[in-house]
């Protein structure tokens, strides 16, 4: 792609999810959210694959169906209150309509087929930012309303992703697939604590973005996108591939490593809220996660590959590690000393 064309994409992106952020007023974070979709759609489609084709064009129609109901959903609040106001969205027909087109935007469930395949189709780049970037808008969305919205509507999608998250990606071979399961898995955790503490959601968002961001620039860097070709990227780069497993076990949420301490704190503000069915069913279902994440992690540095000519070869590709990797992989496995720190603030 074209430099100048990319700088323009990547500036509309940030300029789109900007507007959203700063906006109180509906109509501009709708604008500003369109400018993100547009911004993308370049960007998943670049490679000219059928595969990416199709992935740009299911993004489009779900995002523009969300897109949609979430201004649809504020009209209804505005003709009720007469409030366009963000944080005065009270009407709960309009609330119900708001929940499911950022659901939508975000992938959860079951409003999430559209993810796996988009990601699937896209660059691993792309895929970062789709996993990353363009959930923050929906999310500070979901953040501005969070006093309006229905706890058991959302509790309900909450456990579901979390099940389905993990279930779905225990047969998958392709690492955008998996990747895309967990965060279909990963939003189902910050959902269940957005109506209670929202601080709590953008910790664990904030986290998440940073551990995905570690194992996507590996990926890339090793250039792997399945399952058998992670078998024999540790003869390109041992030392990336070791710190790939401790990422995968830091996103798993293992102690002692920075992953543990959103889901720690969530599970305690659950059991705080009265609500430790909830808390037990969710910290169960992060287990078919975790199997998932050792299987990636088996794969990445367990696993030997057959000791072919090509392989041997390998060797001799030995790379630096990129700065960006080793400062985001530190960051993903040694923040949880930090917790103190972070709960009274909480």
């Amino acid at each position: 792609m074209n430099p100048q064309a990319k700088l323009i994409f990547i500036s509309s992106l940030l300029l789109g999810t900007t507007i959203v952020i700063s906006s109180n007023h509906w109509i501009t974070a709708w604008a500003g959210l369109e400018i993100n979709t547009l911004a993308i759609l370049p960007l998943i489609s670049k490679s000219h694959h059928p595969r990416a084709i199709e992935a740009a064009t299911k993004y489009f129609l779900t995002q523009a169906t969300a897109s949609a109901l979430l201004l649809f959903s504020s009209m209804t609040n505005a003709w009720h209150t007469g409030q366009w106001d963000i944080t005065q969205m009270t009407h709960p027909t309009s609330c119900l309509i708001l929940t499911s087109a950022l659901a939508m935007k975000l992938g959860l469930v079951p409003f999430h087929f559209w993810f796996p395949e988009v990601l699937q189709g896209s660059p691993l780049i792309t895929g970062l930012l789709l996993s990353t970037a363009m959930k923050l808008p929906p999310i500070t969305l979901l953040y501005m309303t969070a006093q309006s919205l229905n706890p058991a509507v959302l509790t309900g999608m909450a456990i579901l992703s979390a099940a389905l998250g993990g279930w779905m990606g225990l047969n998958q071979t392709q690492v955008r697939k998996i990747l895309a399961f967990s965060s279909i898995s990963h939003l189902g955790w910050m959902a269940i604590v957005l109506v209670y503490n929202p601080k709590l959601t953008l910790l664990n968002f904030y986290l998440y973005t940073l551990m995905t961001a570690a194992i996507f620039l590996t990926l890339n860097s090793t250039n792997t996108t399945k399952l058998s070709t992670l078998m024999t990227s540790w003869t390109k780069a041992p030392a990336l591939s070791a710190m790939l497993m401790l990422t995968l076990l830091s996103l798993a949420g293992l102690p002692p490593l920075t992953g543990f301490l959103p889901k720690w704190l969530i599970i305690q503000e659950l059991t705080k809220q009265e609500m430790t069915p909830a808390a037990t069913i969710i910290a169960l279902l992060s287990l078919l996660g975790l199997f998932f994440y050792l299987r990636l992690a088996y794969c990445a540095t367990i696993t030997l590959p057959p000791h072919s000519t090509n392989h041997m070869k390998q060797w001799h590709t030995n790379k630096p590690i990129p700065s960006s990797i080793a400062i985001l992989t530190v960051l993903s496995t040694t923040l949880l000393p930090l917790s103190p720190m972070i709960s009274p603030t909480i």
